[in-house]
């Protein structure tokens, strides 16, 4: 009988033992049955992709997505990080995939250039551009607000009209370049400044706030335009591409996560011109730090 009981207690050792065995494998996999996957969200190193990757990165943490920060990434190199798989995913602009990464010839209508970008890049990258937001950061001319109204300029073709009674504040470059005044009077015609000096960019805002200056060279998303100081002109003519923002994301993670494409669109979706200038005169103007911003904003949509 003690031999009975003996084998029948060992029967339910290796029983409890097998069920515990069996109990782990199955919390093992109930942990991992829908793991997220942790996504390398990266940025250049300027105030508005800091922002805009910020804001990226707390969407899809709130969505449950364990996120690695690799930002700051230099403009030059932050292509073949992504295609090298150093990083997931990050903001981009339709027009630097157009000339600057696929050197293509310029285009400027919006959806044309996204078209092109988003084909070629699939095809020889195998990175997808997500839906591009409103917000465009291309290359501008800023006046001041009283020679605007002066000489009712709204235009490019107001200001090259009105060229000889305004003072222009050049960057040196931006006379011989071939985006710059070439591409202003191959389609506007010739700009007779009243006269043309060359400034450092970092000082221009202060050239033109003093009137040294009443036109200078801008992008469209600067911070320092909330000023009513300032007016940005409108490129009637089309001379430069656009530069609207839109993620690109590495297919392979896109295909296993199918649900960052809506994730990121809805951020997108939200993001206009007058926006994105906002946000960037928080940090650039106002020296608040990009994450305080970026989750300020996010809180705000979401």
């Amino acid at each position: 009988m003690k031999n009975i009981y003996r084998k029948l207690s060992l029967i339910l050792a290796l029983v409890l033992i097998i069920s515990s065995f069996v109990g782990c494998s199955k919390k093992s996999e109930d942990i991992s049955a829908d793991p997220k996957t942790k996504i390398k969200i990266g940025s250049k190193d300027f105030t508005e992709n800091l922002i805009l990757a910020e804001i990226y990165t707390l969407a899809l943490e709130e969505q449950g997505y364990e996120v690695e920060r690799v930002f700051n990434l230099a403009s030059a190199v932050v292509h073949t990080t992504i295609v090298s798989g150093d990083i997931d995913l990050y903001p981009e602009y339709t027009g630097t995939g157009l000339l600057s990464v696929l050197k293509l010839p310029l285009e400027t209508d919006p959806q044309k250039v996204y078209d092109i970008v988003k084909e070629e890049y699939e095809k020889q990258f195998n990175l997808v551009w997500l839906d591009y937001a409103q917000a465009n950061d291309g290359q501008g001319l800023v006046i001041t607000t009283k020679a605007s109204e002066e000489y009712g300029i709204k235009t490019i073709s107001d200001l090259q009209k009105n060229a000889d009674k305004l003072k222009f504040a050049s960057q040196g470059e931006f006379d011989v370049r071939e985006d710059g005044i070439p591409a202003l009077v191959a389609k506007y015609g010739d700009f007779n400044w009243a006269s043309s000096k060359v400034y450092d960019n970092g000082l221009k805002y202060e050239v033109l706030k003093n009137g040294e200056a009443d036109v200078a060279v801008a992008y469209t998303t600067e911070g320092q335009l909330v000023d009513e100081t300032y007016t940005l002109l409108e490129d009637d003519k089309y001379v430069w591409p656009p530069y609207n923002i839109a993620p690109i994301v590495r297919k392979d993670v896109l295909d296993a996560n199918p649900d960052i494409a809506e994730i990121l669109n809805f951020i997108n979706a939200n993001l206009d011109t007058k926006t994105i200038t906002a946000l960037n005169a928080k940090v650039d103007v106002d020296k608040l730090e990009f994450e305080e911003v970026a989750k300020e904003y996010y809180d705000s949509i979401k």
